[in-house]
């Protein structure tokens, strides 16, 4: 207890958290939570960038230690990566974005961009810190791309490839062209605004000819050039849609427009009649916002896959004449044999050739138990390699791969339009054809009734029935609904399927992650209690869920735990030597057949209550002899059951799909 008290008033030099009572060094100057942010704090200095622990002072963000692999990066340098992810620039440099692990305040950005004045070769460090990425530029005659990743890393910043480059330039030039024009929409609108405040002042309390006309003029200056540049975009989708023979919402905006300024700028030589440049400009600039936010939402469906896709691994080890060197997934072709260590995600679909291990497949199917595999197995995309190394024949790559299937439709069906919106826009095609009507017919009623007033009226009814809630609303609403879902941590699939949640009927829910938490916990621990911080320390050396589970939940997470040897048996669990003690966990049968001793009544009673529960009996024994036993489950979580009762008030019936073991999923549907 003191040495752990003398712990907590110890606080790392990097990040100021608390340092473990095993890590303090007695004769130091400078205490550290881990060697990481020893590392970082050694290349902080010697680099003369010490003003970062100043600025992370000020910021105020929450501490948090460097998160240093010690990869070399040497996949960076191959060829194929800079194929797939490189910009080659006109003077022979090179850039690459990176998403960035470990960013946490406007201090770590100011690190990480004054990385050129460091790094030779480096030209440019651009972080953009809302999306977690770096923009890198550099001379790949100065330096090596691996070796300015490799410094960044030793800062306490992990670089990943992002993908898709080329979409993102796209993306960016859509969204800098779209500002551009909403820029130019809005200054244009509020001044035509201000030009009408004038003039409808002038309307009550007198104005002069000359200030009138030359408010007039200006007026049309600003309403033309709003209609003509920023409003473009809405007369080159009209004429597209005549070219197709289609009508869409972009034909009565456009004709709209185009009779509103043509009436205006008669209007205004003529120095009578009204003017709708004001009007016209607002217009322009609210449907081009409409039409942003829009496409923002709809691109969060599209950085759902990308996400998806970026768990999937960006490089692997690929073994060609018995040489292992590691490469992008890029360079991968089919046939190819790649190397997979434990704690890997497997880059590739294929077939193992080599090694026998257990995989976590909840990536693709929500299956909370490991997998089994051996040679001859199959194993996709995705999945994480929990137990031994492994090597694969790739049988697919990239976007060929399970995983990259299921990221395509996932895209597909976000890029689909709602029914409703298609709706929408066979109406227009309608709507089109009697607003003219209707408009001619207000044109020939006014030439009986008063001529002098026959087209302003035609005119006004254009521009009234203008279909700005056609256009907007409809759209507008169907993406602000899958926005908000988002952010809840919900994906719909698209505009279809929102529709369809209308109407009541069977609702199908996964069960890991979903009901569930979605990764299991010790729920019970019988016997003797000085054995957790044995079995927490065997465990702790353990990538499976399970064990992964008990390294967390049989002690505290500022316990500091012995040094321990394993021994790790597929499907049945591990034998260590933890503090000179030997110890056994793992399933009723594993460690049956490695004790000394027969259970006793206490154990089996343990085990049968386990079980009955429908839980996962973990048994411990020490120095021969069977002491505890901790029982495992994937529990509910604590909406579950108040989000089920609501379900079914809305008139919903609930099913459960799930990969899982039939009784797990047996008790949970019962419960």
């Amino acid at each position: 207890m003191m040495a752990q008290r003398k712990a907590n008033s110890v606080r790392c030099a990097h990040c100021t958290l608390p340092v473990p009572a095993g890590l303090i060094d007695a004769g130091a100057e400078r205490q550290f939570c881990c060697h990481a942010c020893g590392t970082a704090y050694e290349i902080i200095h010697s680099s003369d960038l010490a003003r970062y622990y100043a600025l992370a002072a000020q910021d105020g963000g929450e501490a948090a230690p460097a998160l240093s692999t010690g990869k070399d990066y040497e996949e960076l340098d191959d060829p194929s990566y800079a194929e797939a992810h490189c910009a080659v620039f006109e003077d022979g440099m090179l850039g690459a974005e990176f998403v960035v692990e470990g960013l946490h305040c406007a201090a770590c950005v100011w690190l990480i961009e004054r990385v050129p004045n460091v790094v030779r070769g480096v030209a440019e460090a651009r972080v953009d810190y809302s999306k977690r990425t770096v923009w890198l530029r550099w001379d790949p005659g100065a330096t090596d791309l691996s070796a300015v990743a490799v410094f960044i890393d030793r800062l306490g910043y992990p670089l990943h490839p992002a993908r898709q480059r080329e979409a993102a330039e796209l993306r960016k030039k859509e969204d800098r062209e779209a500002m551009v024009r909403i820029g130019a929409a809005g200054a244009l609108a509020g001044n035509a605004m201000l030009i009408a405040l004038a003039l409808y002042g002038g309307m009550f309390t007198g104005i002069d000819p000359v200030y009138e006309m030359f408010f007039r003029g200006v007026s049309a200056v600003l309403g033309i050039t709003c209609v003509t540049w920023p409003g473009a975009v809405f007369f080159r989708g009209a004429v597209a849609s005549l070219r197709m023979r289609t009508l869409h919402m972009d034909v009565p905006i456009a004709l709209a427009l185009a009779v509103g300024t043509i009436h205006g700028v008669i209007n205004t030589a003529m120095a009578s009649g009204e003017v709708y440049f004001d009007t016209l400009s607002l217009l322009v600039f609210l449907l081009l916002v409409g039409r942003w936010i829009q496409s923002r939402q709809q691109r969060k469906a599209a950085d759902a896959v990308e996400l998806l896709y970026s768990l999937t691994a960006s490089h692997t080890r690929l073994i060609k004449d018995g040489v292992v060197r590691r490469v992008v997934i890029e360079a991968v072709e089919v046939g190819d044999v790649v190397r997979v260590e434990v704690g890997e995600s497997i880059p590739v679909d294929g077939v193992i050739e080599r090694g026998t291990s257990e995989i976590d497949l909840s990536f693709l199917t929500g299956e909370s138990r490991a997998v089994r595999v051996g040679v001859g197995d199959e194993a996709q995309a995705g999945a994480v390699n929990l137990a031994s190394p492994i090597e694969m024949v790739a049988r697919a790559t990239g976007r060929d791969t399970r995983a990259g299937r299921l990221m395509q439709m996932v895209e597909r069906c976000a890029q689909e339009r709602a029914p409703i919106v298609r709706m929408a826009d066979r109406i227009a095609a309608w709507f089109v054809g009697v607003v003219i009507v209707v408009a001619v017919f207000a044109l020939v009623l006014w030439m009986v009734l008063d001529r002098s007033q026959a087209v302003e009226h035609a005119v006004a009814v254009l521009i009234v029935t203008c279909p700005c809630a056609l256009g907007l609303a409809t759209p507008l609403a169907v993406v602000v609904a899958i926005g908000r879902a988002s952010r809840r941590g919900i994906l719909i699939k698209g505009g279809r399927t929102l529709e369809a949640l209308r109407r009541t009927g069977i609702v199908v829910l996964d069960k890991t992650g979903t009901l569930t938490r979605g990764a299991p916990s010790v729920v019970m621990f019988e016997g003797d209690e000085e054995v957790r911080g044995l079995v927490a320390a065997a465990e702790a050396g353990c990538n499976h869920p399970v064990a992964r589970a008990l390294a967390r939940d049989l002690v505290g997470a500022d316990v500091v735990l012995p040094e321990a040897s394993i021994v790790h048996t597929l499907g049945g669990g591990l034998e260590a030597e933890v503090g000179g003690r030997s110890v056994v966990v793992g399933s009723v049968r594993f460690v049956r057949e490695r004790v000394t001793t027969e259970f006793d009544e206490r154990v089996e009673g343990w085990i049968d209550r386990a079980l009955q529960g429908g839980q996962t009996p973990v048994v411990v024994a020490v120095d021969g002899a069977a002491v505890a036993l901790a029982a495992v489950d994937d529990d509910l979580r604590e909406d579950t059951l108040a989000s089920l009762d609501r379900l079914r008030s809305m008139g919903w019936t609930p099913h459960i799909l799930s990969g899982d073991h039939p009784e797990i999923v047996s008790r949970i549907g019962a419960r």
